[in-house]
């Protein structure tokens, strides 16, 4: 398994467990801080996709399923924790493009 993989990994289950734990007041510094080392690991053909994802969950797209009767309350509590690591994530791989682009000369042309 490799390293990003893990880190995924503990994101998403962090973001399932804070979605539960109500009181820890430093759960959105944690969903934070592991967006920010899961964007690092975000493949060029994916960083699309991420800001995609990303946007649609904080934008409103958590709640879709809010109204499921039972469980709707803690899935969408479950897809915002989600949403903020992949906003995270999402702002990370664009500031890891600036840097290659802009500071390394990647993806530019001469």
């Amino acid at each position: 398994m490799s390293i990003a993989r893990i880190i995924w990994t503990i994101s998403l289950l962090a973001a399932v467990i804070f979605a539960f734990v109500s009181g820890f007041e430093y759960g959105g510094v944690v969903l934070t801080a592991l967006g920010i080392v899961s964007g690092w690991f975000v493949d060029k053909e994916h960083r699309l996709g991420l800001l995609i994802a990303a946007l649609f969950l904080m934008g409103g797209g958590a709640a879709a399923w809010g109204a499921i009767p039972g469980i709707g309350e803690h899935l969408t509590a479950i897809l915002s924790s989600i949403g903020a690591v992949l906003a995270a994530a999402g702002v990370t791989a664009i500031l890891r493009r600036l840097v290659e682009r802009i500071l390394l000369g990647k993806g530019t042309e001469s």
